[in-house]
This record gives structure tokens, sequence and C-alpha cells, in this order.
């Protein structure tokens, strides 16, 4: 189980489920799915994802790194940890989904959609993060879901988060700016990803993070995402992480467009970056209602808006 990335990918099952790795209990749950147990305290429960679509390798790439030392035994861990990789017959493939988009089926989305690979995974993935965060009683839950973003971004590292009643904690909110994440969308709806179920469900701070452009295996630059992957090392081992000298902008979704048809047209160049600014009356009239900046995710077009309060919800 020292390289549960490359084991993964190559659809192989560990010869020992359970091992030790220094003081780091390691259980091999399932295909893509590991979870890590520190001795002693734990400051909480930590879920990290990445591979929820198969195109999206540097996040796996990333993850692969953070996981050695641990996986090693040379470095010490103060989370009970969860690591998941959405996807393996995807990531496989090189596909970003096999049947259907994985990310627009948790919260139960997946009963309503056509059995297939990725309805039996999100079914899977829900089983396997209901059965963590029963498992223990930490108040302090987290899931950092990671993925890079099908188009260039104005911002190359920006994080989306769910849809959340209660205001979001100051600190975790610094911790993502700490990790150099450029901007931050506050969702104002429910959805059907990863990231939501975890903060919807269980209560967890979650928070998709996209980190660059969408390239096969070999062809990332993670030099681009090494603050970030920094900061995602300082928090697994509570190590000093320098404050980000800029706080990230910070958005929130105005109005969500579907794509529910193949003859659904968005007029907008494939080239249109994430974040790019419209003046209003630029597009179409029903779209204009303010200056607005377009982010696209997979079928879908996000109007979003600076945050009046800086906090997301009112």
């Amino acid at each position: 189980m020292d390289d549960f990335i490359a084991q993964t990918l190559r659809g192989e099952r560990p010869a020992h489920l359970t091992q030790r790795c220094g003081e780091i209990t390691v259980e091999w749950l399932d295909e893509g799915i590991i979870q890590l147990t520190p001795r002693g305290l734990t400051r909480g429960a930590l879920v990290i994802s990445a591979g929820i679509h198969g195109n999206e390798t540097a996040p796996v790439e990333m993850l692969g790194e953070l996981l050695a030392p641990l996986l090693r035994g040379e470095r010490p861990l103060v989370w009970r940890l969860l690591v998941v990789l959405g996807s393996p017959a995807a990531l496989r493939a090189g596909r970003r989904f096999m049947d259907y988009d994985l990310n627009r089926l948790f919260g139960g989305r997946w009963q309503k959609a056509t059995p297939g690979y990725e309805t039996a995974r999100a079914a899977r993935l829900e089983q396997a993060l209901e059965t963590f965060f029963a498992a223990g009683d930490e108040p302090v839950r987290w899931h950092l879901d990671l993925h890079t973003a099908i188009r260039g971004s104005q911002f190359p590292r920006f994080g989306v988060l769910p849809a959340r009643a209660a205001a979001w904690p100051e600190d975790f909110l610094t911790w993502l700016g700490d990790a150099r994440l450029q901007a931050l969308v506050f969702h104002r709806a429910p959805g059907g990803t990863f990231s939501h179920f975890s903060c919807e469900r269980f209560d967890a701070l979650s928070c998709t993070l996209e980190l660059g452009k969408a390239l096969p295996f070999g062809h990332n630059d993670l030099s681009q995402f090494a603050l970030t992957g920094r900061a995602l090392a300082a928090l697994l081992d509570d190590s000093p992480l320098p404050a980000a000298d800029t706080p990230p902008r910070r958005f929130e979704v105005a109005q969500q467009l579907t794509r529910r048809s193949e003859h659904f047209v968005l007029h907008m160049s494939g080239d249109t970056e994430n974040f790019t600014a419209f003046s209003a009356g630029s597009c179409s009239r029903k779209m204009a209602t303010s200056a607005i900046t377009r982010r696209m995710l997979s079928g879908c077009c996000f109007l979003i808006r600076r945050s009046r309060s800086g906090y997301g919800p009112d």
C-alpha cells in the first residue's frame, strides 16, 4: 500500500488491507478509498478527495506526493483522514466520466439517474463518508475536494463553497487563502457535488479546490500549485503555514444555467476564461442583468458577482 495511487490506477488490490506506517494505521477500504488513523489525539476528521473527474489528473498527482511520506511513516498526521479517488475507472480511461458526470449525482441524485458506473460509485462514496464520520465524534470536520477546471481561468487557483445556512468560520476561509486560493465562489442553492453532500449531510466544512486546467497524466506542471501543496502538507501534520499576503476575492453565485439538451447553445467562445467579466447588455437580454462574471463547470454556467457581505450567504 506504499503507492496507493499507482495501485489504484493499475486496478490492483493491496496484499495487506491493514498495515502500520510508523504511528499511523492505514486501512484499504475499497478501490480508491483508504483511511489513515494516527495514534493519540487528533485535530478532527478530514476527507481529501481527487479524481472525481477522470481527466483532472494534477490533483491526483498532488495527492500522491502528500501521501508518500505518510505511507512511509516519515511524517506525523494530526487528523483522522479519509483519502478518496473518486472515479478510478475514468482515471484509468483518461475520460472525464464513463456514463454520467459523477459530481452531479451526490445527495441521492444517483437514484434518479440511469444505472451505470457513476451511479454505483456515488452510492459507494456516500456510504464511505457516512461510515467515516459516524466512526468518530470529532467536532471539527473538513472535506477538501481537489479538481481542475475545463477552461483556463483568470484565477488559476480558486475555491467553490457549497450552500450553507450558517456563516462560514473565518479560520476555514483564512486557511483557504493561506493555501493561496485567489478567489472563493459561494453557492447559494443545493447541488449534487461531493462537497455539497459532505457539507449538507455531515456539517463538514467543505470546499471544491480548482487548481489549474485539466490535462493528462504526465503533462501537469505541479510547480504552479506548490504553495497549495505545501499548505495541504502543513494541514496534515500541523506545521506552521505562512499567511497569504492578499486574501482571496469573494464571489457569490447569482444564477445557474444548466444544459439539459445537446441543442443548448451558450454564446461564448471556447477560449473564454473563468471569471471573465461581461458588461450588462453584452450577452442575451435574459442573461445580462448586471455586470457579471461567468464560470463554466461541466454543462453548467454560473453567473457570479462579488459577494456583498464577503461571507457568502447573508
